[in-house]
């Protein structure tokens, strides 16, 4: 049995793992082979059971065709991010240059190299979805480009690697059967509570093969036995050995190599030595056998021990209180003890000692050696977030320093994709306390901390910021503004409008007022209901209309002036104009843009919606295609992307291009999470599925996102209740369908909003009226045409002409149904085009207007429009063949 630690003195054959290995081999085989077939294999078991020296093993099947990288993961440093990540990829990375490196990154040389240490970071606070994706191509890339001596990758004491690295690991692990990779992987057999037990869950659920390793059996111990003490070892002895160890191949290595250094008789008279010197190899028996050496090695190893893994011995000795001289005296001394293996660095022979020694320090002196640590790393040029890690075990001191310190790691932190090691930095740097003046801004950077990853954490501490002295001009602005931004995320659209008005009230600085308005008109548009919506668009009226768009403040008011005179429905025209004034050269200005986070995201994006839902699909196209490039650039590859995506999807639908929008709309639910981005993506794509002729499937999505009622607090892109309410009119549940559109009619008179494009329930109702009461629905379609030609555009009145139609005369239905097909035919909307030319088709018994739409259609991906039209085609036709006017 190879003991922990592969440069153990007392190495010897591994046994009773041949499954196991075999299980290596044969992954090993298949990474080599024609294919380069991956994928993750996992050995679990309790301490000292042989899971390090099961990966030695496997490196030494690898080691002849493989590029082999290890990392271990280490009970003192789970606090520090990407540290299995930079262990693993460090030294294939040294071996390349900075252009070879570069290529291997690509595009995301910006946001993931950071993570792994090789750049300074030069972007905004990434996601770290977006560092995660980084790493992901780097990685395969990486593989690839080892393809010939393919990539192993082992990862010790998996159970102590650091979050950010095993949140990678999850992902890569997905994608690792198509890779020429390989990961072994090992861990306790009890995962650790929180988000590594999750994440180790995650990564057993990806396994090709995950192993549970036993203890030997007594016949394996007395074989171990015989082959390191010899053939005098007589069964009572071997079996005491066994006994004392339970089998654990480490304790039982250990016991064995201090019968050899007691030179004991191994034969039945000398069993009852062996409980004792077993004893020794674990706790407080391990602890008193260091003891026994000094203090000089004792002090070593504690030192080491605090500092965990990469244990530079100078910073040791230092620790230690040691010469050079000294230090690798005792080194020495450890070494022979069979308690540190190395020289520089150091590294102790089992995690089982480093966890004993470390614990065994008295608590008053270990917090001591980890701030004297901290100090140590800080000043050998480490860094901020190196010295975190110490800093997070020391005692609250009131020190203005330590408070210093743990806000720059902090900032580290965040610019390397790792909110959550951010966070942990603030939060202590809040009980030092910090002093009076700064206090504000802890808590408002432990807000920033946590926008991407807990709205309702971000909430707490902002509101508690903003409670506070401390935050003024700018800053206070940028609190309130994301405050209100944080509870949007959280459907708390009322909270987050009266949170910037009241900001707005009280600050006396013109521009943070006008910010702050913006803020306010935006969350008061995007709720579900308002309580006098009419009179809040007058106010936005008057303040925006006559502006040229000088400056960001202006563009922000003309964007969501021209959002709400959108969804009013008045003159297209005017819309566009408002949309051209907020962009500068039709791009978001500086300052303004996709990855701004003083304006946010959500003005670009209306802008972008009013001119998808005023016939300028293309216009919405360009704007929403740069979103998806600077959320890729900037590495916002999580809730940023999905809604860029959606975006996409919308843009492509209001063109008519379903089977390219339905594919955006999937990218938005796959990449997205958290209701507002899963609501519009779920609502645009059962609309594209219907436009499609997929009832079925537009359901099952329904069920899926539970997209229905009750509503969210706030507006579901296109409207909700509308799209709900066609759902159900293609199911033929016309009551039901009924009861949510008039409802959907009732909310949208109230706010005076009467753009039928994005919400149509006016003549989705009047055709589910039609049989029962004609005189109602001709009623409805009537007021649907006065608005639509109010709006202008050529979609809004092709549709309505078009449901004007069915309660005409016969004569006049085929002339509205010619002037509904010009008008369809001159706008962007190939799909509503293709429905008109089938209806007006149909009224005519025209073969050749069928046959157009039915071209239409197919182009469209409206496969059942397609189909339907077909089968109309087919029949005989009429005498009179004319073409619309």
């Amino acid at each position: 049995m190879l003991p922990s630690r592969p440069e153990h003195r007392f190495a010897v054959r591994l046994l009773e793992r041949e499954p196991e290995l075999a299980a290596a081999a044969r992954a090993v085989e298949s990474l080599c082979g024609p294919v380069a077939s991956g994928g993750l294999l996992i050995y679990r078991g309790e301490a000292g059971i042989g899971k390090t020296a099961l990966l030695a093993a496997v490196r030494r099947l690898g080691r002849d065709r493989c590029t082999v990288r290890g990392a271990r993961g280490g009970e003192t440093v789970t606090s520090v991010p990407f540290h299995v990540v930079r262990q693993l990829m460090r030294p294939a990375l040294a071996a390349l240059g900075d252009d070879q490196a570069g290529r291997l990154f690509g595009d995301w040389y910006d946001i993931a190299a950071p993570a792994l240490g090789l750049a300074a970071p030069t972007r905004p606070a990434p996601d770290p979805q977006g560092v995660r994706d980084g790493l992901d191509r780097f990685a395969a890339r990486l593989a690839e480009r080892h393809r010939a001596r393919p990539l192993v990758l082992l990862v010790d004491d998996a159970h102590w690697a650091d979050t950010e690295s095993l949140t990678w690991l999850a992902s890569l692990a997905v994608s690792l059967p198509s890779l020429p990779l390989l990961v072994v992987l090992t861990h306790r057999s009890d995962p650790p509570p929180g988000p590594a037990g999750t994440l180790l869950g995650r990564l057993a659920d990806a396994a090709r093969l995950r192993v549970t390793l036993r203890p030997f059996s007594p016949g394996a111990t007395a074989a171990l036995t015989r082959a390191t003490l010899g053939d005098r070892a007589d069964d009572p002895f071997c079996r005491e050995v066994w006994a004392v160890t339970g089998g654990n191949p480490y304790e039982t290595v250990e016991l064995l190599a201090k019968v050899q250094d007691r030179m004991l008789d191994p034969v039945e008279r000398s069993v009852g030595r062996l409980r004792d010197l077993g004893a020794s190899a674990r706790g407080s028996g391990l602890v008193t056998r260091l003891e026994r050496l000094g203090t000089g090695p004792t002090r070593l190893a504690r030192a080491a021990a605090v500092l965990g893994t990469d244990i530079s011995r100078g910073l040791a000795a230092s620790l230690a209180g040691m010469t050079p001289a000294e230090a690798a005296g005792c080194t020495e001394r450890l070494q022979e003890a069979r308690i540190v293996t190395g020289s520089d660095p150091l590294e102790f022979v089992h995690p089982l000692i480093a966890s004993a020694i470390y614990r065994s320090i008295p608590p008053a002196t270990r917090t001591a050696l980890h701030g004297r640590a901290a100090w140590a790393v800080a000043h050998a040029g480490l860094g901020a977030a190196a010295a975190s890690r110490h800093l997070l075990e020391i005692h609250p001191d009131d020190d203005e320093y330590v408070v210093a310190q743990l806000r720059a790691a902090a900032r580290e932190h965040l610019a390397v994709g790792a909110p959550e090691a951010a966070r942990r930095c603030l939060e202590r740097a809040l009980q030092e306390p910090p002093p009076p003046h700064s206090y504000a801004q802890v808590l408002y950077e432990l807000g920033c901390a946590s926008l991407l990853t807990s709205p309702a954490a971000t909430v707490r501490h902002l509101r508690s910021a903003l409670a506070l002295p401390g935050l003024d001009g700018e800053l206070r602005t940028d609190a309130t503004c994301r405050l209100a931004q944080a509870l949007a995320h959280d459907d708390q659209l009322g909270e987050a409008a009266h949170a910037v008005a009241a900001e707005a009230a009280r600050t006396s600085d013109s521009t943070a007022r006008t910010r702050l308005r913006a803020a306010h008109f935006m969350y008061e548009a995007f709720r579900a209901t308002e309580d006098d919506g009419p009179a809040r668009s007058r106010r936005l009226a008057e303040l925006a209309d006559h502006l040229p768009g000088a400056d960001n403040a202006e563009r922000a008011l003309l964007s969501l002036r021209a959002f709400d005179a959108m969804l009013r429905g008045e003159d297209a025209e005017h819309v566009v104009d408002l949309c051209d004034r907020a962009l500068v050269d039709g791009r978001p200005a500086r300052g303004m843009s996709w990855t701004d986070t003083a304006w946010g995201f959500e003005t670009p994006a209306v802008v972008g919606v009013a001119y998808a839902f005023t016939d300028r699909p293309d216009r919405a196209l360009a704007l929403f295609e740069e979103a998806v490039r600077a959320y890729e650039i900037s590495g916002w590859s999580g809730t940023h992307l999905a809604f860029a995506h959606t975006l996409l999807g919308l843009a492509h639908r209001r063109r008519g291009a379903l089977v390219l929008a339905e594919s955006f709309l999937r990218e938005g639910l796959r990449l997205g999470s958290g209701p507002p981005v899963q609501w519009d993506a779920a609502c645009l794509l059962i609309d594209t599925l219907l436009a499609r002729g997929r009832v079925a499937e537009a359901r099952a999505v329904a069920d899926r996102h539970r997209f229905g009622p009750p509503w969210p607090n706030a507006m579901v892109m296109p409207d909700g209740p509308c799209v709900h309410g066609r759902l159900l009119l293609a199911e033929g549940r016309t009551r039901e369908a009924v009861t949510e559109l008039e409802a959907a009619g009732r909310a949208f008179e109230a706010r005076a909003r009467h753009n039928g494009v994005w919400a149509p329930w006016a003549c989705d109702l009047a055709r589910a009226l039609s049989p029962e009461d004609p005189h109602r629905a001709a009623r409805l379609a009537g007021r649907a045409r006065v608005q639509a030609e109010r709006f202008g555009t050529h979609t809004a009145i092709g549709e309505a002409l078009r449901c004007a139609a069915l309660f005409a005369r016969p004569d006049e239905a085929v002339a509205l149904l010619a002037q509904a097909v010009r008008h369809l035919e001159a706008s962007p909307s190939a799909y509503e085009h293709a429905r008109a030319r089938h209806e007006y088709g149909l009224a005519l018994g025209s073969p050749s207007e069928l046959a157009r739409a039915a071209a239409l259609a197919t182009t469209c991906g409206a496969d059942a429009l397609a189909a339907r039209a077909r089968s109309d085609h087919a029949r005989p036709p009429r005498d009179t063949d004319p073409a619309p006017e």
